[in-house]
C-alpha cells in the first residue's frame, strides 16, 4: 500500500531528474554547436534573446525533457513493485532513474563520437533551418544527431532500468530481504520450502 503512496513523489522526482538531465545534455550540445541553438532551438522554443547562450540551452533542455520523467516513470514504477519492501522500492526506483539517465547519456555520446568520425563538409552539405543557412553544418548535424540519439537512449534506458529493477529483486531475495512482511508471514513462507 505504501508503494502506491510513493508513486506521485517518484513521478515528480523522475521529472526533475529528466529535466536536469536535459539541462546538462544541452550544455554538451551547446559546446558542440551553438548554431544548433542560435538558429534552431532558441527559435523553436521561443527563448528570449536575453536568455540565449548557455542559459537558454539549459532552458531548452528542461522544456524538452522534463516530461520524459512521466514516460519513464510510467514504465519503471509498475515494474519496480516487484522489489520487496517500501524503502528498497523507493531507492531502487531512484537508482533505476540513474540507469536510464546513464544509458541515454552514453547513447548520445556514442552517436556524437560516431558523427565526429564520419561527418565532414563533404558528407553533410548545406543545412537550412527556418530559412537560415547554418554557419557550421557539420557541428549542427553532430549536435542534432546527439540530441536524437539521446531520446533513443531514453527508450533504451527504460529497458536497462527495467532489467536493473528485476535484478534488484533477485538481489533482495538472494540476501533474504523479503521486504516489510511480518516475521510470522516470513516463517510461513519458509515452511513450504
Amino acid at each position: 500500500m505504501k508503494k502506491l503512496i510513493l508513486i506521485p513523489p517518484l513521478l515528480i522526482l523522475g521529472c526533475l531528474i529528466a529535466g536536469l538531465y536535459g539541462m546538462l545534455h544541452n550544455q554538451i550540445s551547446y559546446s558542440v554547436s551553438h548554431d544548433y541553438f542560435d538558429q534552431f532551438k532558441f527559435i523553436q522554443f521561443r527563448i528570449s534573446p536575453a536568455f540565449q547562450g548557455r542559459m537558454g540551452a539549459s532552458l531548452v533542455g528542461w522544456a524538452a525533457s522534463w516530461w520524459m520523467g512521466i514516460v519513464i516513470g510510467a514504465f519503471l514504477l509498475p515494474i519496480a513493485t516487484v522489489v520487496p519492501g517500501d524503502k528498497r522500492y523507493f531507492m531502487a526506483v531512484i537508482r533505476a532513474y540513474g540507469v536510464v539517465a546513464s544509458t541515454a547519456l552514453m547513447t548520445g555520446l556514442l552517436a556524437l563520437l560516431y558523427t565526429c568520425a564520419t561527418l565532414d563538409a563533404t558528407t553533410v552539405g548545406e543545412v537550412m533551418r527556418y530559412g537560415q543557412k547554418i554557419d557550421d553544418p557539420v557541428a549542427f548535424m553532430r549536435a542534432i544527431t546527439m540530441h536524437n540519439f539521446s531520446y533513443l537512449g531514453g527508450l533504451l534506458g527504460i529497458i536497462t532500468g527495467s532489467v536493473w529493477l528485476i535484478l534488484e529483486r533477485r538481489r533482495a531475495i538472494s540476501t533474504g530481504q523479503q521486504g516489510n512482511a511480518p516475521d510470522a508471514l516470513e516463517k510461513i513462507g519458509t515452511d513450504f520450502e
